[in-house]
């Protein structure tokens, strides 16, 4: 049986902690920020945990 690749998409916008946990980027942060309050884009900024129901697939995706 061959080897399982990973999505490549994948690689690169998922990270995996130390504790195991997968961190991502949020969205919408890259263009069209004239209409978005600053709050908002600042809030953007921080990465965060990816939730608990996606974090099987993103698993999958990451051959992990």
């Amino acid at each position: 049986m061959p080897k399982m690749k990973s999505v490549s998409s994948a690689k690169k916008r998922f990270v995996l902690t130390a504790t195991g946990k997968i961190k991502r980027k949020h969205a919408f942060k890259s263009h069209i920020l004239t209409k978005k309050a600053t709050k908002r884009k600042r809030n953007l900024t921080h990465s965060t945990i990816v939730d608990p129901s996606n974090v099987a697939g993103v698993r999958k995706m990451l051959c992990i």
